[in-house]
This record gives C-alpha cells, structure tokens and sequence, in this order.
C-alpha cells in the first residue's frame, strides 16, 4: 500500500511565524507534502480554519485520518515517521528538543514587537529591556548549539528542527535589523541562505494580500524604511 503524502495548511508566507515551521522542515529535510495555502482576510478566519483545524489556527497537518494542528506536535508526529527530524546523537538531541520547546512558549515580547513581515524592512522606534532580554536570550541560545555541537547548524552538521524552530527569527533578524554576536548573525544568514528559505522568501514577495492586524501592529512599533513586496 502506497503511503499517503500529508497536506500541510499554511497561511500567507510574508506573515506566518508558525506556518513556516513546519514547511521550511519538510522542505528541507525532503519529506514530500502538498501545501494548501489559506490567506489571513480583514476580520476573523476563525470559520475558515475552523474547516480544516481542530483550533481554527495554522499550521496543521492532515496524514490520512490523522489531524495534528500544532507546529510542536507536528514536529513530533513527523519525527516518529523520519528520524533526520531531530538530531541522532542524545545530547545534542536533548538540547534541540529544549531549544525549540523553548522557542515555542517563550519570547513574547519579540514576538509582539517585531511580528513576522517578510518583505518589509523595519526600524525600531524603542527597543526596552523586556525586547533586549528576549534577542540576548536568542543570542545566547545560538551562540550555545553553534559551540558546543559545531555547526553549522544548531545542534551539528545538519539541519533539524530546531532550526526549523527559529527560521522565523531569522527573518525578523532581518526585517527589523537585530543586533546579534558575530556568530549568531552568520547563523541568521545561514538560515535565510538556504534553498527552501529563499523559495518561502520569494513566494512571501510575491503575495499581494494584506492583513491590516500585522501591518498595524508593525506600524505601532516602529517605521518602515523598505517595503519589498509586490504592490
């Protein structure tokens, strides 16, 4: 019996953090799925979403009968089928599962002042000490697992989930222009460089929907200097 390929329900590319988890790990590590992109519209997608997620939210997975509409738990439910997922050596492993857990439910206050917005290119008007904790934190997390496992991935030679896990930073590292330690910043662009980062990238461009949260929210905290996507 020929195994089912997954559907994986994103949202628009230019601002979903967390749809980008799971395709940038998929894509990277080669593991075939069929993407269905649903756009953010004005109002709420709760209904929309609803149709395909149990929460009404992205990312979520379809593997036959089988619903799972969470990045982390996505994360899992594909390492238990294609162990590259996450690290083979068990310290490195254990590291990496910390990390993107970590990732997950933490850095709030990165999240709410430099929300993802691939396309645009962004200066802070402040940067407080509840955001400055959150990028030393990011530094200090990368800086680690490039150390103590020797890149030029986070957790060795090749790239897992934990990578996975900050991609979307990388790109607020570049949106917003965040100060990060040498070795941290080359991380970032490592990350940006990659194949399946460059296509989310260029598809992100591309997009000509706008949703008028993400870009508020951007607005309140700081000024745009470039705007990259098609008009």
């Amino acid at each position: 019996m020929t195994p089912s390929i997954p559907a994986l329900y994103i949202a628009n590319k230019n601002y979903s953090s967390w749809s980008l988890r799971p395709w940038v790990l998929l894509s990277e590590l080669g593991i075939p799925f069929e993407e269905h992109q649903v756009a953010f519209d004005q109002g709420s997608n709760w209904s929309r979403f609803r149709s395909f997620s149990p929460s009404g939210r992205v990312p979520c997975l379809q593997d036959g009968d089988t619903v799972v509409w969470d990045s982390l738990a996505i994360t899992e439910y594909l390492a238990e089928r294609h162990p590259q997922v996450w690290p083979s050596d068990a310290v490195a492993r254990t590291w990496a599962r910390c990390a993107a857990a970590e990732m997950h439910s933490g850095f709030a206050t990165l999240r709410d002042q430099c929300g993802m917005n691939c396309g645009i290119r962004v200066r802070l008007r402040d940067i407080g000490p509840a955001l400055n904790a959150d990028i030393a934190r990011i530094n200090e997390l990368w800086s680690e697992g490039l150390s103590r496992f020797g890149g030029p991935f986070l957790a060795g030679k090749a790239f897992t989930a934990v990578d996975a896990f900050f991609a979307p930073v990388a790109f607020r590292v570049q949106t917003y222009g965040l100060a990060l330690d040498r070795p941290a910043a080359e991380y970032a662009q490592r990350l940006l460089a990659l194949p399946s980062m460059r296509r989310w990238y260029d598809a992100a461009l591309a997009e000509t929907w706008r949703d008028n949260a993400h870009e508020e929210e951007t607005l309140h905290f700081g000024d745009v200097l470039e705007d990259l996507r098609q008009a």
